[in-house]
């Protein structure tokens, strides 16, 4: 039995459920609201390459390493985007939170922390993870922010750890939340997204 099992997630007119290629139209569609592939710290795929995109995502799965979502409108069934745990370790239970993008016109509204909320939820509460950790690009200035509204406490940077879609060398700036974090972490998520209903 995989230690992340397939499961849909809902919260807030947000849904997660698993990345399949019935996905492959709509995950374009996202990647254009923006033309997001352009974006050079970022995995977005380029149109044409969604198929090819979803079809490694789903072999990471089948391997164990990796289960891709698609984030969806939970109302109108639009695709907004995609995210991921990757980097699963089962024998100590950690999981990473990543392979996260939106599209252009959801990005900064309540769905990324939603998103988050039910991943971490997932994570900590049902598959009783000890850590949860995030990793981001040294210039992906953005995700470092979006990351440590979270909660989650910098572990240090990796330099010189991947390449780019361009081709150049990235450092990686890590991040974590220990399971005794979150029930804070959680109130400040729960918070932020009432604060952001009030003003809607």
């Amino acid at each position: 039995m995989a230690f992340v099992e397939p499961i849909t997630l809902r919260r807030n007119g947000v849904l997660l459920e698993p990345l399949a290629l019935a996905h492959e139209a709509g995950l374009a569609a996202a990647a254009t609201d923006g033309e997001l592939w352009k974006l050079r710290i970022t995995s977005v795929p380029e149109p044409q390459d969604t198929r090819a995109y979803i079809e490694a995502a789903l072999q990471m799965r089948a391997d164990g390493n990796r289960f891709a979502f698609a984030v969806l409108d939970d109302a109108t069934g639009r695709v907004l985007g995609s995210t991921s745990y990757h980097d699963i370790l089962p024998a100590v239970k950690r999981v990473e939170i990543g392979w996260t993008w939106y599209a252009r016109s959801v990005q900064r509204t309540h769905v990324n922390t939603t998103a988050k909320l039910l991943m971490m939820g997932h994570a900590f509460d049902t598959l009783q993870c000890h850590v949860v950790g995030w990793r981001t690009d040294n210039y992906n200035f953005a995700s470092q922010r979006a990351i440590e509204r979270l909660g989650a406490k910098k572990d240090g940077v990796i330099r010189g750890h991947a390449l780019r879609r361009d081709g150049t060398i990235r450092d990686t700036v890590m991040y974590s939340m220990r399971a005794g974090e979150w029930p804070e972490a959680r109130a400040q998520l729960l918070y932020l997204l009432k604060q952001h209903a009030q003003t809607e």
